[in-house]
């Protein structure tokens, strides 16, 4: 095995002095551009990576971002996370990841394993964290940014938008649509505290308007289409009537159109699928499904810019509160 390349090297390589060699890889601007260009240059050539441990054990936290999200079935929680790592890009600090599948327990783990590391900061999913999860967040002394989520108090940043709401919202455009028979299909939502939210809103403009829910299926466990899918005939098997069903997610409309398309169901003239999220998979199914679209990708970077901001000024996030509504497009019913 040959010997791990040291800042001693890189400098020697560069032909600068070894303080030079290191205020260069730090990004410090006092540095000569000619200089900075060299030792790039020089590590690059040679092989030479650093070590960030070393460097975070004498001072006060890594150049890490800790970065919790509840999934990666999907690609919504990998957009949020695209979103972060660009707007991370070039300034030396990296995220770390950990998903969580939901579980509460594996998401307090995940965050005392990332707190150990003394991250920069923090960016994790949602607003209902446990009463221990909550403790070493409000421990941490670092910038937190909560996301995906503003029905609630935040700890500290939060970079989202109200569940509720965008319930709420798709439920009195589906009304003013002409729809008025509808059902109700969801999955995990005793985890899912964000679909239950969304349920929640929808529920209350029915109510508003004096309409019913004619039918509810829910399944335990992930969305996925196969599940969209069962729920979906299980709903118009018990209730061939509706004019619409109100999916947790757009997974689980996909798999609904799938089993409508199967049996000869219109959709949407005899019966409209509406889900949640804007995912690119209902683009496949020539505009039939309505969706809130959430802006994923810029919901990510400005949670990264808040930590960066704290990071770079007094370690404060000031609490700042960036609201992203999701946007509603009734697909096919548009045109009717």
């Amino acid at each position: 095995m040959k010997k791990r390349k040291t800042l001693v090297d890189v400098a020697a390589a560069a032909g600068v002095s070894k303080m030079t060699a290191s205020r260069a890889l730090r990004g410090e601007k006092d540095v000569s551009k000619e200089s900075v260009e060299r030792v790039l240059a020089a590590a690059r050539e040679i092989g030479y990576y650093g070590n960030h441990l070393a460097a975070s054990l004498s001072s006060s936290s890594a150049e890490l971002i800790g970065v919790v999200v509840p999934a990666l079935a999907n690609v919504v929680f990998p957009e949020v996370m695209s979103g972060v790592s660009h707007a991370l890009r070039g300034t030396g600090f990296q995220p770390v990841f950990g998903v969580t599948e939901y579980d509460t327990e594996k998401e307090y783990e995940i965050i005392r394993s990332m707190l150990s590391w003394r991250p920069a900061g923090l960016i994790i999913t949602g607003l209902e964290q446990t009463e221990a999860t909550r403790k070493l967040l409000i421990g941490a002394d670092i910038p937190i940014v909560q996301t995906m989520d503003c029905d609630g108090t935040p700890l500290d940043a939060c970079v989202g938008f109200s569940h509720t709401k965008a319930g709420y919202d798709i439920a009195m455009a589906l009304i003013a649509a002409g729809r008025t028979r509808f059902g109700y299909a969801g999955s995990n939502l005793d985890k899912d505290t964000r679909g239950a939210k969304r349920r929640e809103g929808f529920l209350k403009a029915l109510q508003e308007h004096d309409l019913p829910l004619i039918g509810e299926v829910t399944a335990p466990g992930l969305s996925s289409i196969q599940t969209g899918r069962k729920l979906a005939e299980e709903m118009l098997t018990g209730h061939p009537d509706l004019d619409c069903i109100y999916f947790s997610n757009d997974d689980l409309a996909a798999g609904g159109i799938c089993y409508c398309l199967e049996q000869g169901v219109a959709v949407p003239d005899q019966v409209a699928l509406a889900g949640f999220n804007g995912l690119d998979i209902i683009e496949g199914f020539p505009g039939r499904i309505a969706t809130s679209r959430t802006a994923r990708r810029a919901i990510g970077e400005a949670a990264a810019g808040i930590i960066l901001e704290a990071v770079k000024g007094n370690g404060s996030t000031g609490g700042q509160r960036i609201i992203l509504e999701p946007s509603i497009t009734l697909g096919a019913l548009e045109k009717n």
